[in-house]
Parts: structure tokens; C-alpha cells; sequence
């Protein structure tokens, strides 16, 4: 036990040393390297080398163990308040998974390996991965992906000491909600980046790696409202315990997606069989270790707390339902063609009408039901009671969406649908949080609103963003306009009220690209909306060409232009795209993770932390 801690601090000091002498090599295109080489140029913009310590296999797997060293040296740092013995063992079993990732990299993926006779130059990063969006997405998806093995350690060290309680869940909870506030960042990065750099004009393509990161963030929602009722009510531990299990379970099985080649993605990162093996031999001793060891201890998760039918934690159960019925279901489609190749021999395609459609519905139910649910009492609760100060969002939910009806033309229900739950989210957090402050004049209850507790500020804001994230997804597919056509330079056409003109099209010399730029300006009845650049670049060393989108950012809309290759007549490929309420969507996420971090910092756990440090001094007399 006293070794634990220093253990853990040692290998993160010394991941970070291994991290920053691979860093400095990129930095200096150190091409005796063979990964420098392989990934880097010395005329690359500086932080695209840097990014490219982890634009590739080798160094993402060392990004991957870095952060798997610093969780566990976290919980070294600020793990003062748990007992000495559920600290070492979380320790204990962070740091097993640590061996496991290392033996992975030495044996399979060195990013050390040297070249005898370096090259004079480096062949480049892939030239999509040099944008800023995808130089932060990794490390916040990492944080995210590799922050559920502390959930996992504690977890199983809850297993091993045979004690699941309510304080094991409220140490628990801020390690998962950590680890689903960087996963919600990670994802969003990645929608955005995907949206204007693509030049596909989407957010979401259920390609599977992004299906990889989206299944951990399932669960781990889950995780966090299944934990709140271990923490209240003693009641779903085993529930919670397999939560936290499948969690990073998830997290694994992702990484072997990712890098063993059995799934096509254009954003794969390896094709070796040997690496998806050792993968999977880690995936089977950890997983099946933990299951084991689930099922021997199944007597010490013995539920306490009896509620209702209709109560709060019947409220979370159905939510809990929901959001693993959903990650089982995008599970099912991302593996099904691997059985079915495996099984039958037949190369099957599982698209996004899929899961559009097997998807969509529970997320639809979780969106109705949510409000609701957070305003029933704990353990015993009247429905009609609890829906009382609902009725006013509901009435203005639906007046929206009936407006959004009413005003849209040959449109489906799939607008006013979504702009409904959206408003019906929002409003329903709004009252639950207002609810909270009891009775007395509304300017008294306003002024208590800012007294309270993190966590309620959290959830209604991580509430919100998801209403505001379903506004921005249905607005997007319901309302959006698509236009493509060859336009010569000094043409015009119209696109949702909007004429474009192509003024000219250059040629420009990048760092280390060639660029065609094209000049569009954008008017709305006459007047000047903006001037839209967008860009096809060629990168000599790669021989890559990529697409370059010019997008005028709008609260309520987006224009999206796109150029494409000179035509035998002298005009240009231009795809053009109006996209209603884009911004909605990472606007969202960037609410739900605010909402994470709010109930993060809730003052109950640094005071909890707080007041088991001040303790033992409690008995010391004063002088």
C-alpha cells in the first residue's frame, strides 16, 4: 500500500519524459526517427509537428498511456479522502492496465525504432489531420476514452474489498464525470472538424470509429445517473458496478476498431493483425477478469433502498434503459458486417438509414420523458403532482413546434419533432432548477437560484445543451438546401434566399501546399452577406489533395461553399449548402460539458475532501 502512491507518480514522471523526448523529436525533425519520417516535414506549420506525435499509431498509443499514467497519478495527488485500502488497490489495478498498454507498445507499436541512414526529409502528415480541429481532438477524445479505466479501477477495487456503498459511489462519480466532460469536448471536435473540413456539409456519419467513441459516452451517461441513485438511495449497485465495467470495456473494444484493420474507416489507424490480437488478449483478461470477479461478489451488491413505480429512481432506471439500449444497438450496427463476413461470407454495409432509424427512437423517448423524471421525489412520487409546474414548458414546447409547422412547406414532421424535445428540455431544466428554490416571492427564489448547490446548476445546463444539440440536429436534416452545379467565373445563382457569384478563382502558394482559392460573394436581397474563400489544396510530398469549405457562420444558419475541379467549358464544380441551426449542435456539447464541469466542481465534494483531511487534526488540543 505505501509503495502505491510513489509507484504511481514515478511512471507518470516517467511517461511524460518518454512523451516529451518523442515531442522534441518531431519539433526538431529529428528524421534519424522512423516515426518522424513517416509523419512529419520539415516544412510543416509547428503545430502540425507537434500534433503529429499523435497522428499516427505509434505515438497516440504512448499520447493513450500518458494519460492512463496521469488518471492514476491524479488519484495519487487528490485521493486523500478515500480509505488507504480502496486507494491502493484502485492504484493497484490502473497501474495493471498501464503494464498491459506498455507490454502492448514495446512489443508491437515502438514509436522509438531508428533508421540506420536517415532521409533528408520526412513524408508529411496526412494533410487531413493538419487542422486545428483534429490537433485537439485526440487528446480531449483520449482524456475521455482512457478517463473510463477509473471508473474501471474503482470498480473492480470496490469488488476486490467486497464493499459497494454509497460513499464508494460518490468517489466514483467525479472520475466518470471527468471522463465523459472530455469525451463530450473530444466528439464535438470531431463532429466540427468533420462538418467544414470534409466538405461533405455533415456532422455525423455513424462511420465506425465514431461510433467507438460514441458507445463509451453512452454508458458512461448512464454510469453517472445510475450512480446518483447508489449515492441517495443504496439501491442499483450491481447495475452501476457493470456500468462501470462496460464502460471502459467499450473504451477497449474501440481501440481495437480503431487499430486492428478488421473495420474499413477513413479514420483507421492501423492494419496489423497482431496488434488487433494483443488488443483483444487485453480486452479478454480485463474484461473477463472483472465479469469473474462481478459474479463471485455478487452478494456484497445487495440493493437497500425499496422505491416506487413512480419515482425519481425509477426515473433513472428508465434512463439508464434507454441510453445502453441505444449504445447496443449503434454496437449492433458498427459489428454486425465484421458476423456477417466472418459468418456467412457476405460484405454487408450498415449505413445511416440503420441507424437513423433504430436509434432515433430512444433518444426521442429519453428527450420525452426527461423532465419529467427530474422532478419526481425520491422513492415515492405522484405523476400528477410532479407534472404540475411542467405544464408551462409544455404549452410552450408545443406552441413552437406547431409554429415550425405552420410556417415550413412540404416539410415532414421531423423540424417541428425535434424543436419540440429541444424547447421541451431547455424549459423542463429551467423549471426543475427554479423549483428548487422553494417558496416566496419570484425575486427571492431568483436570488436563492444563485445559491445553489454545482450540481443542480449542472445538470439543468447539461440538460439544456442536450435540448439544444436536438434543435440543431433536427433543424439541420429537416430544413437544410443543397445545391450543385458548374458555375463559370462572374456567374451567379440562388440557394435558400441567398445568390452566390464566383468573382475569380487563383492560385496560392500554402506552407506546404498548393492552393486553388476561390472568391464568392454572398448577397441577400441585395446586400452583402459575406465574402467565402474555399479552397482545394494539393500537398506535394503527401500527393494528397484536400478540400478546403468556406463557411459563413450564422446564429440561426449556415452558408457552406465548396469548389471543386476546373470543367472541360471553363467552369468550376461548385457544391453549395444552406445549413439551418448548425451551430446548435456543438453549441450544445459545449453546454453539456460546461453543465459536466459545474457539477464537477460542486462545492459538497471539495468540502467532503476537505473535511477527511482536517479529521485527525480535530483532536489535537490547542495550545
Amino acid at each position: 500500500m505505501a509503495v502505491a502512491e510513489p509507484a504511481a507518480n514515478a511512471h507518470f514522471l516517467l511517461i511524460a519524459f518518454s512523451f516529451a523526448a518523442l515531442t522534441y523529436a518531431f519539433v526538431t525533425s529529428d528524421f534519424s526517427l522512423k516515426l518522424v519520417v513517416l509523419n512529419s516535414h520539415s516544412a510543416k506549420p509547428m503545430i502540425y509537428k507537434i500534433s503529429g506525435v499523435w497522428g499516427n499509431h505509434e505515438g497516440s498509443m504512448l499520447l493513450w498511456v500518458l494519460i492512463l499514467a496521469l488518471f492514476g497519478a491524479t488519484a495519487a495527488w487528490f485521493g486523500n479522502n478515500l480509505p488507504p485500502t480502496l486507494k491502493a488497490r484502485v492504484l493497484g489495478v490502473q497501474g495493471s492496465i498501464s503494464v498491459a498498454f506498455l507490454a502492448f507498445i514495446l512489443f508491437t507499436s515502438n514509436p522509438f525504432l531508428r533508421l540506420a541512414v536517415p532521409p533528408f526529409d520526412g513524408q508529411d502528415l496526412n494533410p487531413l489531420l493538419q487542422d486545428p480541429g483534429l490537433a485537439f481532438h485526440p487528446p480531449f477524445l483520449y482524456l475521455g476514452y482512457v478517463g473510463l479505466s477509473m471508473a474501471f479501477s474503482f470498480a473492480v477495487a470496490a469488488l476486490i474489498e467486497g464493499r459497494v456503498d454509497a460513499a464508494w459511489a460518490r468517489w466514483v462519480r467525479p472520475w466518470t464525470l471527468a471522463a465523459w466532460v472530455f469525451l463530450t469536448i473530444g466528439i464535438a471536435l470531431g463532429s466540427w472538424w468533420a462538418y467544414y473540413e470534409l466538405g461533405w456539409g455533415g456532422f455525423w456519419f455513424w462511420d465506425p470509429v465514431e461510433n467507438a467513441s460514441f458507445m463509451p459516452w453512452l454508458l458512461a451517461a448512464a454510469l453517472l445517473h445510475s450512480a446518483i441513485v447508489v449515492e441517495k438511495r443504496e439501491a442499483l449497485k450491481s447495475w452501476t458496478i457493470l456500468l462501470a465495467i462496460m464502460a471502459f470495456g467499450f473504451s477497449l473494444i474501440g481501440t481495437f476498431i480503431v487499430r486492428s484493420g478488421v473495420i474499413t474507416s477513413v479514420h483507421a489507424f492501423a492494419n496489423d493483425p497482431e496488434r488487433g490480437v494483443f488488443i483483444l488478449m487485453i480486452l479478454a483478461v480485463f474484461m473477463g477478469g472483472a465479469l469473474t470477479l462481478y459474479a463471485a461478489r455478487v452478494q456484497a451488491m445487495e440493493a437497500k433502498g425499496v422505491f416506487s413505480m413512480v419515482s425519481r429512481e425509477s426515473g433513472l432506471v428508465m434512463n439508464n434503459i434507454l441510453l445502453a439500449v441505444s449504445a447496443f444497438v449503434v454496437f449492433i450496427g458498427t459489428i454486425w458486417p465484421l458476423v456477417a463476413e466472418m459468418l456467412w461470407d457476405r460484405k454487408l454495409s450498415v449505413g445511416e438509414p440503420f441507424f437513423n432509424a433504430a436509434f432515433t427512437p430512444f433518444f426521442v423517448i429519453l428527450g420525452a420523458i426527461l423532465p419529467l423524471g427530474a422532478m419526481l421525489p425520491w422513492k415515492r412520487a405522484t405523476l400528477g403532482r410532479a407534472a404540475r409546474p411542467l405544464w408551462a414548458a409544455f404549452a410552450l414546447s408545443l406552441s413552437l413546434a406547431a409554429l415550425a409547422f405552420a410556417v415550413q412547406t412540404g416539410r415532414g414532421a421531423l423540424g417541428p419533432v425535434g424543436l419540440f424535445l429541444g424547447a421541451w428540455l431547455i424549459s423542463g431544466a429551467a423549471v426543475d432548477l427554479f423549483n428548487r428554490t422553494g417558496r416566496g416571492s419570484f425575486g427571492s427564489r431568483l436570488a436563492r437560484m444563485k445559491r445553489l448547490p454545482g450540481a443542480d446548476w449542472g445538470k439543468a445546463i447539461a440538460h439544456s445543451g442536450l435540448g439544444v444539440t436536438m434543435i440543431g440536429i433536427a433543424g439541420l436534416m429537416a430544413w437544410h438546401a443543397e445545391d450543385i452545379r458548374v458555375v463559370q467565373v462572374k456567374g451567379s445563382y440562388d440557394i435558400a434566399g441567398y445568390t452566390l457569384t464566383l468573382d475569380k478563382v487563383e492560385r496560392v502558394q500554402g506552407p506546404n501546399y498548393i492552393s486553388t482559392m476561390g472568391h464568392v460573394t454572398v448577397t441577400k436581397d441585395g446586400a452583402q452577406v459575406a465574402v467565402l474563400t474555399p479552397e482545394k489544396r494539393v500537398y506535394p510530398v503527401a500527393g494528397m489533395p484536400t478540400t478546403e469549405a468556406a463557411i459563413d457562420y450564422g446564429f440561426l444558419r449556415d452558408v457552406y461553399v465548396v469548389i471543386g475541379d476546373p470543367q472541360d467549358n471553363g467552369g468550376w464544380a461548385m457544391r453549395t449548402y444552406y445549413k439551418p441551426l448548425a451551430n446548435w449542435i456543438w453549441a450544445g456539447s459545449i453546454l453539456m460539458a460546461l453543465g459536466g464541469m459545474f457539477s464537477l466542481f460542486d462545492r459538497r465534494y471539495r468540502v467532503a475532501a476537505g473535511a477527511r483531511r482536517r479529521a485527525p487534526a480535530a483532536g489535537v488540543p490547542a495550545e
